[in-house]
C-alpha cells in the first residue's frame, strides 16, 4: 500500500536525520507499506492546496495522512478557522473518506512559542475532528494524545527546542498512533472481504 504523509514541518522535519523522521519511523514499523513524505515546512492549508494535486493526488496513494493546524492557527499566519475547516474538508473529499486519516496538530510549549497557544490549537483541532465526524473519515487526535501526558513539554523538546518541533520521542508517539489507525483500517477491510466471500457461498 502506498501511503502519503501530507502536512507542514511536523510531517517534514528530519531532526538531523538524512530523511524525515516521521516516514522513516513508519517505514521501520510497517515494512510492508511504501511511505511518501509530502510535508513542507511553514505551510498553511491555503499554501498546501496549491501543491495538493502534484504532491498527493497525482501520486495515486492508497491512503493519506493529513496534518495541519500549527501554522493556520499561528497569530502571524492566521487562517480563519472556517477557511481552515473548509480546506481540510476539501482534502478529504478529493482523497476519499476511506483513504484519509486526519490528524490534529500537537500542542506547543507556550513559553517558547509566542505566536501559538494551546487554546487556539485545540479549537483548530476540534475543527479537524468536526470534519472527520461530518465526512466519516478516520481521525487521530494527536493534540490530546500528547497534551494528556504529564511530561508533554519534555516530549516537545527537539533539536531546535522551540516548543513546537519535537524530537524522536514525539515522533515515536505520532508514528505509533498512525500505525494503530492503519492496522485498524486493514482489519476492517479484511473483515469486509471475508464477509463478502461468505455471502457468495451462502
Amino acid at each position: 500500500m502506498k501511503i502519503i504523509c501530507f502536512g507542514d514541518s511536523i510531517t517534514a522535519r528530519k531532526e538531523n536525520h538524512l530523511k524525515p523522521v516521521l516516514t522513516s519511523m513508519l517505514k521501520m514499523k510497517m515494512k510492508q507499506h511504501k511511505f511518501i513524505n509530502a510535508g513542507v515546512s511553514g505551510n498553511t492549508t491555503e499554501q498546501a492546496k496549491e501543491r495538493f494535486h502534484k504532491d498527493v493526488l497525482a501520486k495515486n496513494p492508497n491512503l493519506v495522512t493529513v496534518l495541519f493546524g500549527g501554522n493556520d492557527s499561528a497569530t502571524h499566519k492566521l487562517i480563519p478557522i472556517d477557511t481552515f475547516k473548509s480546506n481540510i474538508r476539501y482534502f478529504v473529499q478529493q482523497i476519499g473518506v476511506d483513504q484519509t486519516i486526519l490528524i490534529t496538530s500537537p500542542p506547543v510549549d507556550e513559553l517558547l512559542q509566542p505566536n501559538r497557544n494551546n487554546q487556539l490549537l485545540k479549537e483548530y483541532g476540534q475543527a479537524v475532528k468536526d470534519v472527520a465526524a461530518e465526512t466519516g473519515c478516520h481521525c487521530i487526535d494527536f493534540f490530546e494524545i500528547l497534551y494528556s501526558k504529564p511530561n508533554y513539554k519534555e516530549l516537545l523538546v527537539g533539536i531546535k527546542n522551540d516548543g513546537l518541533h519535537f524530537g524522536e520521542a514525539g515522533y515515536d508517539l505520532l508514528s505509533d498512533a498512525i500505525v494503530e489507525e492503519v492496522e485498524k483500517m486493514e482489519g476492517v477491510s479484511k473483515k469486509g472481504i471475508c464477509q463478502r466471500i461468505l455471502n457468495i457461498f451462502r
